[in-house]
């Protein structure tokens, strides 16, 4: 039935300073970049890994949906690193904010926290 997660879909409210952060500061690959002159909105297709992909829409004066404290719906998008303490001091020297890397209680292994520019929070997972 269900194979494997094909894509995330995320809704910016500002697509050039979100396309920079995850193109320039995460690194992602552009598949492709449409605009959609009826929708006045962007689609920006982006490869995670050449397995994955994040889909970024700009949409005229999107609603603000709250994330925290544990709000329900979507909790957060967690990226696969081999060395989260080097992801982290990579994207800290690109100004990008991130929480203490901790241990995962259950497996053992690293991660950390951060967001992007709209306050979508994003994890660091060490596999």
């Amino acid at each position: 039935m269900l194979k494997r997660i094909h894509h995330v879909a995320v809704i910016c409210s500002d697509y050039a300073t979100s396309k920079n952060f995850y193109v320039n500061i995460l690194g992602l690959k552009v598949v492709q970049e449409v605009y959609r002159v009826e929708r006045k909105s962007y689609k920006l297709d982006l490869s995670v890994g050449g397995l994955y992909q994040i889909e970024l829409f700009s949409f005229e004066n999107p609603p603000e949906r709250p994330s925290r404290p544990e709000s329900r719906g979507l909790r957060r998008l967690a990226f696969e690193v081999d060395d989260v303490a080097a992801v982290a001091a990579e994207l800290n020297a690109k100004g990008v904010i991130t929480e203490d890397i901790r241990v995962d209680e259950h497996t053992g292994k690293l991660f950390t926290f951060f967001s992007d520019p709209d306050g979508l929070p994003l994890e660091l997972y060490q596999y």
